[in-house]
């Protein structure tokens, strides 16, 4: 395995780019692509609201991943003994206060592009950006951070899959739907279980940090079988949707994503190294894209 590159060989370029965590980018895409195929299925794609959603979910998860980078240092979650990938403000990459200033100017920006989604969907859709933002700034931030309090599953649960996926599909049909619902399941599981392997990696960090995780409230053993439940339920529920309601079996495309998952699934559950579990991380991340490009052809093929 090749070892990360010292912080002070890495770009002022280059460390814009590692603040942003591409590798979690899938989380922001995938949705968007799920809930457009949805809304092509039923002939209610519109292209427009369909790129600003992508774009403004974009800026949603860099303007967490510059959030989560920032108060992580501040209440000293991030420090010299963390095992993860380099993060910008701890290492001394970028000055704390102009991580925080990216953080503001990218959630401004995202609530401007926002207000043509709300002009298309309406009232809905502002309470859905302003509750997304809220969100993701309390995620590690105030006095009572989502991320600290054992949330952070249930609000990527949320966002970047019920939330995401039928916002997506509703400024684009201007309806709610059920089939759009059903396809945010998966896409929530598989974004969860990102976070998921990040957590389990974190777990004594965290506990030192009094940063109680969920994977630090439940333990290794039950965050294991809690990443293993998240995949069953990505992978249960097309095969329910084709049994249950005699669907075309376009929707059974996201099997075939069945060997990625099989591949993360045996580092999650035989490895505590912290190398290895980064790469169960970016695993899981490209699960989600392979997986969220199949299921998004099976929606709409079906």
């Amino acid at each position: 395995m090749s070892q990360a590159r010292p912080a002070s060989d890495i770009s002022r370029a280059h460390a814009w780019v590692l603040a942003s965590r591409p590798k979690t980018l899938p989380a922001a895409v995938v949705p968007v692509l799920v809930g457009s195929a949805v809304a092509a299925s039923e002939g209610a794609f519109t292209a427009l609201p369909a790129a600003v959603a992508l774009l403004c979910a974009l800026l949603i998860q860099i303007g967490t991943n510059l959030a989560n980078d920032y108060f992580d240092f501040i209440k000293g979650a991030d420090s010299e003994h963390r095992i993860g990938p380099v993060r910008v403000t701890q290492s001394g990459l970028i000055p704390p206060r102009t991580v925080r200033n990216a953080m503001i100017g990218v959630f401004v920006l995202t609530f401007i592009l926002g207000l043509y989604l709300v002009s298309v969907g309406g009232w809905v859709i502002l309470a859905i950006g302003v509750a997304s933002l809220f969100c993701a700034v309390i995620y590690t931030a105030g006095p009572f951070p989502l991320a600290y309090v054992g949330l952070g599953d249930l609000f990527v649960f949320l966002f970047f899959g019920i939330v995401a996926v039928t916002g997506t599909h509703y400024v684009q049909a201007l309806h709610w739907s059920m089939d759009a619902f059903i396809a945010s399941l998966p896409v929530g599981a598989i974004s969860t279980a990102i976070l998921v392997v990040n957590n389990y990696r974190d777990i004594d960090t965290d506990r030192v940090a009094n940063k109680k995780t969920m994977a630090v409230r439940i333990g290794r053993a039950a965050t294991r079988m809690e990443y293993r439940l998240l995949l069953l339920l990505a992978y249960a529920v097309p095969v329910a949707q084709v049994l249950r309601t005699d669907a075309p079996l376009w929707l059974l495309l996201p099997l075939l994503s069945l060997p990625f998952a099989f591949r993360v699934l045996r580092i999650v559950g035989r490895s505590t190294d912290g190398g290895e579990l980064n790469n169960a991380l970016a695993g899981t991340g490209q699960l989600l894209a392979v997986y969220g490009i199949l299921y998004a052809a099976g929606c709409y093929l079906a």
